[in-house]
């Protein structure tokens, strides 16, 4: 794995932090880059863009099997894994970005920024090298850790127990640099540090979260010291302590849409500064959200009460409403845009070929240009907007709205549709919030009977989560006026917001554990965390509320041979190269895992690997 370490340097080595327009627009030798050439200041912003794409690329492909959003296709790639039917294509992009594009720069960065003396590079590099591999085992369960930045070509696979382990000993690391003083001749952390800008503060607290993120994650190990990898509030509520303690602390990633001259390496050749889920999900038709996140945003627990928060999360449509219109949709006060109803994946509806794509022109019921769905059977289907945002700087179009007859927006302006908040194209990336502070802190006190301190942290949750996302909503809307004629846009007021504190969350008398982890669900789309949580807490219909197995997968024999009936979605099988290149070390630690099938040629290509709880899931000592 160490020998692919120089491919990231055949784009730009350097930074221009002061313009901000460009991340990684300088190369240090444009002729011949190679890793000899690249200083640790010239490698962190190169590992952490691909870091950063590998969680949000696999935080997107998790998703898709959690209820909140599903495709109109039941034989895409992810339309299929909203009904629990897996496929190993989309596996081997965050495995890829993870130890191509950045773990294997590491090492060389550890190394020149120790002998500078630039003990913050070296902090930065401890805990993004935790922060990976962490998430390679979220995701497979077992990996190359130990001997994965070594020069053999066929690493050893580790245990989940040893890569968990060896994450937490990492991020004591990085604290310990990350709160030494650099030699005086050291480059400063802000040089090549995009995460934090170079807050050296902002870094450790982001630590220090990553800690309770992952302390918490032990709770099937029974009650102990967490040194000995056992559940131990006392030590997670330490940790947030030393965490975020306002937004102002957070780590966000102001993601750019201006189509920068850097792209990746890698193979999808994208720009290097914007959103990875934009990627993935915002400048692709026909993803759709459920009637499971409508019914959170737009009903929590039954109160009553709409979250501010569903406008910006829920997709729009420009639209005229009139006397004929369907009862029941949300539009706006000027009556211009309508708001989409949830796909109900507790019905079989997609076996009816619904919803059907929808399209723009003259083929409405009405016979005048409009939305139209050109099918006999569900011409109804236009309730159901997709997703798809615009872009200036990617597509040259006009502005972040998406114009359905033309993807550069040169058209009819009554066919735009808003996108959805988390997945336009400069849509910010949450690596280490308050707001998840919040609600671990209320999941912890909650379970140590402290109701009311549990209470506390919860409502500041959904108050940071609101404000956090009102900053970005009023700086879309500084940068383009236009786009504050759409309800998608528009900032929160604070008399909604104070309303919805107020009557729809519940109070401390009738809080649950349900509405904790709900409302963090809610609170960290598109975050792998949202699938850790429900595998924590066994997919558990009381802790998520409106979630079920999907009405589809009981009717496909394929997804019950892969996750059988009583079981869950647990891993992910591991990608092709690992399968191709270091077989008999993948299948050798198959010996260790519980529930391996060693009587198959290849324990981890059996159909139902993806039921297999990794470690931390399950309470294997």
């Amino acid at each position: 794995m160490k020998s692919t370490k120089s491919i990231i340097l055949g784009i730009a080595a350097s930074m221009a932090m002061a313009s901000c327009d460009d991340w990684l627009d300088v190369n240090t030798n444009p002729n011949t880059p190679t890793d000899v050439d690249a200083a640790y200041f010239q490698r962190l912003p190169h590992i952490e863009f691909y870091t950063n794409s590998a969680y949000m690329f696999a935080g997107m492909r998790t998703n898709m099997g959690l209820g909140d959003w599903t495709m109109n296709s039941r034989t895409s790639t992810y339309g299929a894994y909203s009904q629990w039917e897996m496929s190993t294509g989309p596996v081997t992009t965050a495995y890829q970005w993870w130890f191509v594009g950045a773990a294997c720069n590491l090492n060389d960065m550890i190394e020149s920024a120790t002998a500078a003396g630039a003990w913050h590079y070296v902090g930065a590099a401890y805990l993004i090298k935790a922060y990976g591999f962490m998430l390679m085992t979220d995701l497979y369960g077992e990996m190359p850790y130990t001997e994965a930045l070594s020069t053999t070509n066929t690493p050893k696979y580790d245990t989940g127990k040893t890569i968990f382990k060896g994450c937490l000993e990492d991020l004591d690391l990085a604290i310990e640099y990350l709160s030494k003083s650099q030699d005086g001749q050291a480059v400063p952390l802000a040089t090549g540090d995009y995460y934090a800008m170079g807050d050296v503060n902002k870094w450790i607290k982001m630590a220090n979260l990553f800690k309770a993120r992952w302390l918490v994650k032990l709770s099937k190990k029974g009650v102990g010291s967490a040194s000995d990898l056992k559940y131990d509030a006392d030590a997670i509520l330490a940790c947030l302590a030393k965490a975020q303690t306002s937004n102002a602390d957070n780590v966000v990633i102001d993601h750019l849409d201006n189509n920068s001259s850097s792209h990746d390496v890698l193979g999808w050749d994208e720009p290097v500064d914007y959103c990875p889920l934009y990627s993935v999900i915002g400048m692709n038709s026909n993803y759709f959200v459920t009637k499971m996140l409508v019914d959170n945003f737009t009903n929590f627990a039954g109160n009553g009460v709409e979250d501010p928060r569903a406008n910006h999360i829920i997709p729009w449509a420009r639209s005229m409403e009139t006397v004929n219109s369907p009862a029941g949709l949300k539009w706006s006060a000027d009556g211009k845009w309508r708001r989409s109803e949830g796909v109900d994946m507790n019905t079989l509806i997609r076996t009816e070929g619904a919803p059907y794509a929808t399209s723009w022109g003259d083929k409405t019921p009405w016979g005048g240009t409009g939305f139209y769905c050109d099918s006999e059977t569900r011409k109804g289907d236009t309730i159901y907007v997709h997703q798809r945002s615009g872009s200036k700087g990617y597509y040259g179009g006009r502005s972040l709205l998406m114009w359905h007859d033309n993807k550069k927006g040169i058209g009819d302006d009554r066919s735009a549709i808003s996108g959805t908040f988390h997945t336009r194209v400069s849509s910010p990336g949450w690596l280490a919030t308050y707001h998840e502070a919040c609600f671990i802190k209320a999941e912890v006190l909650f379970n140590k009977g402290d109701r009311n301190g549990a209470f506390e942290a919860y409502k500041e949750g959904i108050r940071a989560n609101i404000d956090l996302m009102n900053e970005k909503l009023t700086a879309w809307v500084a940068e383009d006026n236009s786009l504050a004629d759409c309800p998608s846009f528009v900032p929160m007021e604070q008399a909604d917001i104070e309303n919805y504190l107020a009557n729809g969350i519940g109070t401390v008398a009738d809080l649950t554990l349900g509405k904790i982890m709900t409302q963090k669900h809610m609170a960290m789309m598109f975050s792998v965390e949202q699938w850790n949580d429900m595998r924590r807490y066994d997919y558990d219909e009381e802790i998520f509320l409106n979630w079920h197995i999907p009405a589809e997968y009981y009717k496909n024999t394929t997804a019950q041979t892969q996750i059988p009936l009583g079981k869950h979605l647990r891993r992910w099988a591991q990608c092709s190269h690992e399968n191709n290149y270091n077989s008999d070390n993948l299948k050798a630690i198959g010996a260790e895992v519980p529930g391996a099938d060693m009587s198959a040629p290849n324990w981890n290509a059996a159909a139902n690997v993806w039921s297999i709880n990794v470690w931390w899931d399950s309470d294997q000592e």
